[in-house]
């Protein structure tokens, strides 16, 4: 990777990052006011869980970023870090912040997907 790639990864890192930090700097959704109505609580509590959600991704984007980050400053940014091949430069430009080149981003999120159902097969078969 060149110098001129790599300062351009971190430039669009360095901007996610500010990004990120922005929205979660947004919290108005998380405030309430007392209401009696039944339908505004729900709709608080539903607006509520929402920025909640929207909080967790972001966090868990931005250590993404700063893992990212600090790959650049070890000089293994760009390299997958299971298989230890490099990361597709596509790959690269469309998520900056990828830690794992696309085959081996898809076996994970193959396997995370499985999990949860075996976990419920097997909460199945001990109840029965």
């Amino acid at each position: 990777m060149t110098k001129e790639e790599t300062k351009n990864y971190r430039k669009t890192l360095l901007t996610r990052q500010m990004d990120l930090e922005n929205e979660s700097r947004r919290r108005e959704m998380l405030t309430t006011e007392a209401t009696s109505d039944d339908l505004d609580r729900i709709q608080q509590s539903t607006g509520r869980e929402y920025a909640i959600g929207g909080l967790e991704r972001n966090l868990n984007q931005s250590r993404q970023v700063n893992a990212a980050l600090r790959r650049l400053d070890a000089g293994t940014f760009g390299v997958c870090g299971n298989c230890e091949e490099e990361i597709a430069t596509k790959r690269l430009f469309a998520v900056p912040w990828a830690q794992c080149c696309i085959v081996c981003q898809e076996a994970a999120d193959l396997d995370e997907q499985a999990s949860p159902s075996a976990d419920i097969e097997e909460s199945l078969l001990m109840t029965v």
